[in-house]
């Protein structure tokens, strides 16, 4: 019988010879310029409540986009368990890179600021969506501010912030407790984070001011609203849309 010294050396030999056959995949992401610090994923399985614009939503892309990557027609329908990718095409790629230009670089530039921003022209009528003080101010490269967080009490009305259309409510994106996306045209949406009470469905037309839902507070003993604007898919700082308060 082989004294324990010896075993131990033999199990050795036999752990570094096995580890030889292991074999890590490499995962190729897409780091896009318009992708920001999210998560680098190519795919993206749709669970059970999703629609195409909470998967864009979740991943910064312009539903647009997403839908023309996966050959996805009008209305956008999709399905639990559908494999949907989530990165630009080799072709978009390349067009994303050769048309970023100065200018709409100034333009991100200016709407990564913490102070009040340049006001950005929009044919769209903004209002506030609920009374209170901004507690959290939009910091692009900061993923838990690509809004603002808008103190309040539980139960406070929630109301929209432009005319629009419910394309998505539901609890499906971690972080935001019941989410409640609008699409306004085809190039802005505004988010509400953080709701209850939830008295508009999906693909129901609201009008600018009209109650949505009630403030919560997920996670929190202390209730907000976080708010988000997206532009082509991208955060945008809302107190450049939002009108100023009197």
């Amino acid at each position: 019988m082989l004294p324990t010294r010896y075993k131990l050396f033999l199990l050795m030999i036999v752990l570094v010879l096995n580890s030889g056959c292991i074999r890590f995949a490499k995962h190729k992401s897409y780091k896009g310029t318009n992708s920001g610090s999210y998560s680098r994923y190519t795919h993206h399985r749709v669970k059970a409540g999703e629609t195409l614009y909470s998967i864009a939503f979740q991943y910064g892309r312009d539903p647009k986009d997403v839908a023309r990557w996966n050959k996805i027609s009008k209305p956008y329908t999709i399905y639990p368990r559908q494999k949907l990718r989530v990165i630009p095409i080799r072709s978009d790629a390349k067009k994303i890179k050769r048309v970023k230009t100065a200018s709409s670089s100034s333009w991100t530039r200016k709407q990564t600021t913490t102070t009040t921003p340049e006001k950005y022209p929009s044919k769209l009528k903004w209002a506030w969506p609920t009374k209170g003080k901004v507690v959290s101010t939009f910091l692009l490269s900061d993923p838990g501010r690509r809004g603002i967080d808008i103190k309040g009490k539980k139960g406070q009305p929630i109301k929209a912030a432009a005319a629009g259309r419910v394309v998505y409510s539901g609890s499906g994106l971690r972080g935001y407790g019941h989410l409640i996306i609008l699409k306004h045209n085809e190039r802005y949406f505004s988010a509400y984070a953080h709701t209850e009470d939830v008295v508009v469905k999906e693909k129901e037309k609201v009008k600018l001011g009209q109650r949505i839902a009630d403030m919560s507070n997920t996670n929190s003993n202390k209730a907000k609203l976080h708010f988000e604007i997206r532009r082509n898919g991208k955060p945008v700082n809302p107190l450049g849309y939002l009108p100023e308060r009197r």
